[in-house]
């Protein structure tokens, strides 16, 4: 039982676990299931209570509760509701109730239904921060549109009467376009309420034309403010107005004309019932907008500036075009240096530079307005639009008694405006008008009256007027004269310090004080003045002939500072101490006079003549003292001109006279002459007529109480150029060594310039083949010889080679550079002893190599007689070899015994016998055994003939014999 009970017990530990897990999760259900029932009690009473109570405020005055009635209430059930507010208040009403704004702070409020449904009140805590802020929702009092500028106009009323104190409020309009209500733009608008019923405007440009498609706009706001502690909410949308275009038969494509700024975007719409195939600005094809219908639209962005007739906008249609016209520009520019002046006090000129060009012209065109504001008064002005360098003026009229004007120029374009200020003086801005009328009167030959007009009022002011006086090759001279300005405009002025019979030009111009701008210079007025007696008379000079006889005088025309008038005739006349010689008066412009006179001392008097009167005379001597100390001397250049110099000398009393003339002219020299003071050393001769390369003779004058000396004769170039032509030079004398040149001296004309000297180049070389094509004095072929001894006029040249052609160039040269050449060809003699020394040299050379060679063969023959000799075998052999040479001489051996041998000496030719004696040098080769030699030969005898005589005179015959003999024998 025990082990059944253990065993049962074991199991049932486990069942007790199970059971306790059982109910642990029936002891939650329960619960659940209680807490369900319980919440279900609670939902239902709240079911038959008020409930979710909210307030809201549109004023902040009263707040407006309502809550959600009990379940069973029905439509129309009355509730009890109190509150305390600092007394206690109940109200019988249905489902909301309204109440003042309660004071800050928790506010109990009860709400007790009266209904069948039992006794349930509900509580509530109210606070000022549970309330919500919910503005009504505003009211569009007018909605209204500019067609023209596609401008909205919207008009409300903030209803802020209604509001206990200010604050701030903030609309939010919104504004939609096409059926669909797309909303394109959305802006906020702030504003203040201020205890009243305030009307706003608010006004918006559409980027399309409102004729495209239909508008709507809407409306909200939020009141934000500070003292409300509750939340604050947007109010609803305010009921939408619409703008729409009632579309006319004529007007298609909108909008029309319009102007627009440079880079600005805008919409260009197309009202039709037609379907549009395409549209373009310009040239330039553009994508389409559809809009309600079949109408269509283009957006244009960054236009550019328009041209003068504007740019075109054109919708196709299948059988029609529509179109517009836009004009792009730009709003006026500042006006730029406005400045306002007058001309003669009576009426005002301003000007300006309109700056940079609008682009818009016609109607469009910028228009001006000038205003000054001390007066009121105004002038408009419009133009067509000029280039940006050019100016505008307007002209205003003076005010009586009015020196300062405040002036404002406006610009005005459709596009916008600017305006530029300026204070003036009127008085101290004066340009006065360019004089006219200019007269001359004469008062003297020397001084004249100059009368002129000047326009304007310038009683009160002074005037200051500059007078330009100008007279040939001269430097132009101005006065100033200041004068008070006079009713009738009339001035004049007297000009002294005139030269006579001169014509001098005149011209003014004027100014007033203090300074602001000269006139324009007035019309020059010409006028000659009158003559008067000439001041000073002629420069003259006197030469005598070449003959001697007769005395020329010369004298120079007087300038005109000095004649004073026409000069019309010359008196010349000479005087001595024993008569006075007046020759008849010669007219002008002859100004040289000839007088036959003796070598006394006469006084030449010259004297001018005008209409006026006679000049004072000019005196000059006629006696030439004579120099016999005078060399000619080379003058330096200085400038364009030559510069002289002489030692003081101070028995010159008069006046130093310099005498120039062409050295190349024939005689009487006499170009021109200048007279220097005597107190002078130097002086620089000018003039037109120098040229370069010309060589001028100078002559210096002293002027002595007696007479003319003559003190430095020079010649000189104003500048020094190379000749023309090469020196003509010729061969003088040739011989085997040298040459001797001679050359002429170049002419004056053709030499240009001091003579420097002369450069004489030779080589040698022929005609045709000389290698002398440019004259270089460094290479070492070519010879150069510098002459500076411009004397010297030969030259002889030594260390010649004899028969040599020789190559000559001369040349002469200046300061002024190196004249051309002139070459020639000269063969130089020849050398007679050189022929002989030529000659013998190759006789004695040829004897001495035929000695040398004789000797040298003569010691061969007998070393080829010893190998010769020594290479024959027997006496037979050498027997042959002897009679071999008796042939070669022409001779038959002579027979002895029957028998031919050479070897017997009686037998031997006598003229062979030299022939046959054996030299010294062979006797130790010579055998005396017996048989060695032929019989007979013994005794010394020489059998052997040298081998260059055997291949000499023996004949192919004797070869013949002595090959077949020596056969036979060998034979034998």
């Amino acid at each position: 039982m025990m082990d059944i009970s253990l065993c049962l017990k074991r199991p049932s530990r486990m069942g007790d676990s199970k059971r306790m897990r059982m109910t642990s999760n029936f002891q939650w259900l329960l619960l659940t299931v209680l807490l369900l029932y319980l919440m279900n009690q609670v939902n239902s009473q709240k079911k038959r209570t008020p409930r979710d109570l909210k307030c809201i405020t549109n004023n902040l005055q009263v707040w407006d509760c309502s809550w959600r009635a009990p379940s069973g209430a029905g439509h129309g059930a009355a509730y009890e509701v109190c509150f305390e507010n600092g007394s206690h208040s109940c109200y019988r009403l249905e489902k909301n109730i309204k109440l003042p704004a309660l004071l800050p702070g928790d506010h109990e409020i009860t709400i007790n239904p009266l209904h069948d449904f039992g006794n349930f009140i509900s509580k509530f805590t109210l606070n000022e921060k549970n309330v919500s802020l919910i503005p009504d929702a505003p009211e569009i009092l007018d909605l209204s549109a500019d067609f023209s500028t596609s401008t909205l106009h919207l008009k409300w009323n903030d209803k802020g009467s209604v509001f206990p104190h200010h604050s701030n409020v903030i609309w939010e309009i919104k504004v939609l376009r096409k059926k669909n209500m797309e909303i394109v733009k959305l802006v906020t608008h702030n504003t203040t309420l201020n205890g009243r019923d305030t009307v706003h405007h608010w006004s918006w440009i559409s980027d399309m034309p409102l004729e495209c498609a239909t508008h709507y706009v809407g409306i909200r706001c939020y009141i934000d403010d500070p003292q409300f502690s509750g939340r604050k909410e947007w109010s609803d949308w305010s009921p939408l107005k619409n703008i729409s275009w009632s579309p006319d038969s004529q007007t298609k494509v909108f909008p029309q004309d319009r102007v627009l700024l440079v880079g600005s975007d805008i919409t260009v719409c197309c009202v039709t019932q037609e379907k549009v195939l395409s549209a373009q600005i310009g040239s330039t094809y553009c994508p389409l907008i559809h809009l309600d219908g079949k109408n269509v639209a283009i957006k244009i962005r960054n236009i550019s500036a328009s041209e003068s007739s504007g740019t075109n906008v054109v919708f196709s249609v299948e059988d029609n075009m529509f179109g517009t016209v836009i004009f792009a520009g730009y709003p006026p520019d500042i006006p730029q240096k406005l400045n306002c002046e007058t001309y003669d006090l009576k009426e005002i000129i301003c000007t300006w530079n309109p700056g940079r060009p609008t682009f818009l012209v016609g109607p469009r065109n910028t228009s001006y307005t000038l205003f000054e504001s001390f007066s009121g008064k105004y002038v408009r002005f419009k133009r067509v639009e000029l280039p940006t360098n050019e100016s505008y003026q307007l002209f205003f009229q003076m005010l009586p008694n009015q020196e300062i004007y405040n002036f404002t120029l406006n610009a005005r374009n459709p596009l916008g405006q600017s305006e530029s200020t300026l204070l003036v003086n009127i008085t101290e801005k004066v340009h006065p008008h360019i004089p006219t009328s200019v007269k001359v009167k004469d008062i003297s030959s020397t001084a004249v009256t100059l009368s002129w007009h000047l326009p304007g009022s310038f009683a009160k002011i002074k005037l200051l007027c500059q007078i330009e006086i100008n007279k040939t090759n001269s430097i132009h001279e101005l006065r100033n004269v200041t004068m008070r300005g006079i009713e009738n405009s009339s001035y004049l002025a007297a000009l002294d310090k005139l030269n006579p019979y001169t014509i001098y030009t005149f011209r003014i111009r004027c100014c007033t004080d203090p300074f602001w701008k000269w006139s324009k210079w007035s019309n020059e007025k010409q006028y000659l003045t009158t003559e008067a007696i000439p001041s000073k008379g002629p420069d003259t000079w006197r030469e005598w002939s070449s003959d001697g006889k007769n005395l020329i005088i010369y004298w120079k025309p007087l300038p005109i500072n000095e004649a004073n008038g026409k000069i019309l005739s010359y008196n010349v006349s000479c005087s001595s101490d024993e008569e006075t010689q007046s020759l008849s008066e010669i007219p002008d412009p002859q100004h040289k006079a000839e007088i036959q006179l003796d070598k006394n001392d006469y006084i030449i008097s010259v004297v001018a003549k005008n209409s006026v009167g006679s000049s004072p005379p000019s005196k000059i001597a006629s006696m030439e003292i004579p120099n016999d100390d005078l060399k000619i001397e080379q003058a330096v250049r200085m400038g364009n001109g030559i510069l002289l110099t002489w030692n003081y000398d101070p028995n010159v009393t008069c006046d130093y006279v310099i005498k120039w003339c062409n050295s190349s002219r024939s005689e009487p020299c006499l170009m021109d002459w200048k007279k220097v003071p005597s107190n002078s050393t130097e002086t620089i001769i000018e003039s037109d007529q120098f040229r370069p390369g010309v060589r001028y003779n100078f002559f210096v004058y002293g002027c002595r109480n007696q007479g003319y000396q003559l003190l430095r004769s020079i010649i000189g170039y104003v500048e020094e150029l190379a000749p023309v032509v090469a020196p003509n030079f010729t061969v003088e004398d040739t011989s085997a060594d040298s040459i001797l040149v001679k050359w002429e001296e170049i002419p004056v004309e053709e030499l240009r310039g001091f003579l420097r000297g002369y450069l004489f180049y030779f080589e040698k070389g022929e005609r045709d083949t000389s290698k002398m094509r440019v004259l270089e004095s460094g290479r070492s072929d070519i010879k150069v010889k510098n002459i500076t001894d411009i004397s010297q006029k030969t030259l002889r040249i030594a260390d010649l080679q004899g028969k040599t052609s020789y190559h000559l160039v001369l040349r002469a040269y200046t300061d002024g550079g190196m004249g051309p050449e002139k070459s020639m060809f000269v063969v130089t003699k020849e050398n007679s002893v050189g022929l002989i020394i030529a000659i013998l040299i190759p006789v004695a050379v040829a004897v001495i190599v035929g000695v040398v060679t004789s000797i040298l063969c003569y010691r061969k023959r007998e070393w080829e007689v010893i190998r010769l000799w020594k290479s024959l075998q027997g006496w037979k052999d050498r027997a042959v070899l002897v009679e071999l040479a008796c042939l070669g001489r022409g001779r038959s051996l002579p027979r002895s015994s029957g028998r031919r041998s050479c070897c017997s000496r009686p037998d031997v030719p006598k003229e062979l016998d030299p022939w046959f004696q054996a030299p010294p040098s062979l006797q130790p080769y010579i055998q005396r055994e017996e048989g060695a030699l032929p019989p007979g030969c013994q005794g010394g005898l020489w059998l052997a003939w040298p081998v260059s005589r055997v291949h000499r005179w023996s004949s192919r015959v004797a070869q013949q014999k002595f090959y077949s003999r020596a056969t036979s024998t060998s034979t034998t």
